[in-house]
């Protein structure tokens, strides 16, 4: 990748997660954590890889997404808004009565969410669907998806992985989160789904690893998710909780805590900080 095209994803990126801080922060609730984490992967998607317009939320031939880890939606939200499908203004009032910006995405309110989620292990699970559709009806269209390591002790994730590998669904390509943190602490101790790798490739899937903040290895990734043919592909994306945000990242207390005033200002100013050193 060019590098000013990189640098510019780095500055969406960080952009985005300032979203995310003005989100959580203005509705004094939310899941800043895990939202952190994904941006660079939802800024790869939504600006290099998926065919979507803003204008026209619903076109037919539009690439899906769903969020199966629906409690970070401050990351959709705020790649949403970057993006152009709805003012950034908005994002302030994340949470608030009478918003259409709710706690976890809404696709009959939200525009550019494809599919409403929350429950665990069901966004995968729909998407599946998706693909599944596109293939009988003779679509090109490519349907991604984001899940949690966490969310993957959920047993419907891997009966989405059955599902995949048996219809040979490869329009699909998922993204596992794996920052290692949940709400109840490390992911390892909790249950330990690892290894993933082996797992996803005992279950019939394509498997790719990557630096989840790495925008050269997230392009190649997401091309040689295109390039394989007969099963799907999942990238097993290794990132850091609170990415970018000096005292969020690595620490599970912040999967679902929002800051107050004084860390907010410290939020804000880390991510400024790394604005200014990109340009």
């Amino acid at each position: 990748m060019e590098t000013s095209r990189k640098t510019e994803l780095q500055r969406t990126a960080t952009n985005i997660r300032l979203g995310i801080i003005e989100e959580v922060y203005n509705a004094a609730s939310g899941h800043p954590g895990g939202s952190l984490s994904i941006a660079d992967i939802l800024t790869y998607l939504y600006f290099e890889e998926l065919n979507v317009d803003p204008a026209d939320p619903k076109m037919e031939n539009r690439d899906r997404f769903v969020l199966s880890k629906g409690h970070t939606s401050p990351a959709l939200y705020a790649t949403l808004a970057e993006r152009g499908f709805f003012p950034k203004e908005d994002l302030k009032t994340f949470r608030k009565l009478g918003s259409y910006l709710q706690g976890h995405p809404d696709m009959k309110g939200v525009p550019g969410v494809d599919m409403s989620s929350g429950s665990l292990g069901l966004g995968i699970s729909a998407a599946c669907g998706m693909a599944l559709s596109a293939k009988y009806n003779k679509k090109d269209y490519r349907v991604y998806t984001v899940i949690g390591d966490g969310e993957s002790e959920e047993g419907q994730v891997w009966e989405a992985a059955m599902f995949a590998s048996h219809y040979k669904l490869d329009n699909l390509c998922a993204v596992l989160d794996f920052n290692g943190l949940q709400i109840d602490g490390p992911v390892a101790e909790v249950i330990g789904p690892a290894p993933f790798d082996t797992k996803f490739e005992a279950f019939g899937w394509n498997v790719i690893k990557i630096d989840a903040h790495d925008f050269d290895q997230i392009e190649k990734a997401f091309a040689d998710a295109k390039l394989c043919k007969g099963k799907p592909t999942v990238i097993i994306a290794s990132s850091t909780k609170g990415k970018g945000v000096s005292y969020m990242e690595n620490k599970c207390e912040w999967h679902g805590a929002a800051p107050k005033q004084d860390l907010y200002e410290v939020a804000v100013k880390d991510l400024n900080a790394i604005l200014a050193s990109l340009n």
